[in-house]
């Protein structure tokens, strides 16, 4: 009979050892955590791109023109630029070409158009100078945001949040996103928009009372700015109604027009 070694015993452990490793490994691999249902990827397309752009997050800039901010009854001389954010799947893409039908949504009976530039965010950080933020802009849109202002109006009334009145479905709505190596960073061009062919807005990206670099530096105190995030830069004056029916245009300077039909 022969005798058991301890060289015997040790190869027999690293034998068992190895073997169990190897069964384990697989089982290990699977047990990671598995969503229980899809949530599908938010994206925006990218003009002459195949590859799309992932949204992380919404923010938006309110009253950042001096003429309607003094229609929203603030003093664009004293007030601080301030942010709100919409949830990423409140994007309704709109082709260039195409006249998107766009729902009437539920609750509202002043629903009202503010078109802006949107600017879309390649990287981020925080305390982002701004003589140095456009280095983080991969690309721009022309944009809708869209507010039932009824409820928006309410909500402030009482001093609450009035998330409800820009926060909803299709209330960002949104045209392809064109990449700044090709059209250059926006700091002035005409934008407006029409309603059934009759202007309702008409300025200058001039006239923003803090810059799409300014914005982005702002931002950037308060959140960690990353890769995703878009940013809807504010509407001119003249917001107003729409109705089911109503066909609007959406002009920007360096940018194909967006136009969707109230349904």
């Amino acid at each position: 009979m022969k005798k058991t070694t301890r060289r015997d015993l040790l190869a027999t452990a690293a034998a068992v050892t190895a073997a169990s490793i190897a069964e384990v490994a697989p089982a290990a691999a699977q047990a990671g955590p598995k969503p229980i249902f899809p949530v599908p990827m938010v994206a925006i397309p990218i003009v002459g791109e195949t590859e799309v752009f992932q949204v992380r997050r919404i923010y938006c800039i309110g009253r950042n023109y001096a003429a309607h901010a003094i229609e929203r009854g603030s003093d664009p001389n004293r007030e601080p630029p301030f942010f709100f954010q919409k949830p990423t799947d409140a994007i309704q893409n709109v082709a260039v070409g195409e006249v998107a039908d766009h729902p009437y949504p539920s609750l509202t009976k002043n629903y009202h158009h503010e078109v802006e530039l949107v600017a879309a965010l390649k990287s981020g950080g925080t305390n982002i100078p701004a003589d140095k933020a456009l280095d983080h802009v991969y690309g721009y849109a022309l944009g809708l945001d869209m507010t039932r202002r009824d409820l928006q109006n309410g909500m402030a009334a009482e001093k609450k949040p009035w998330e409800i009145g820009k926060s909803f479905d299709h209330a960002a709505v949104i045209g392809p996103i064109h990449p700044a190596s090709k059209t250059g960073h926006f700091e002035k061009g005409a934008i407006s928009l029409a309603i059934n062919g009759t202007v309702k807005q008409s300025s200058d990206l001039s006239k923003m009372i803090w810059s799409v670099a300014e914005q982005i530096a702002k931002l950037s105190e308060a959140f960690e700015l990353k890769a995703g995030d878009i940013i809807y830069s504010g509407t001119p004056e003249n917001v107003g109604p729409v109705v089911k029916g109503d066909v609007l245009l959406c002009k920007l300077g360096g940018l194909p027009d967006m136009s969707i039909r109230i349904v």
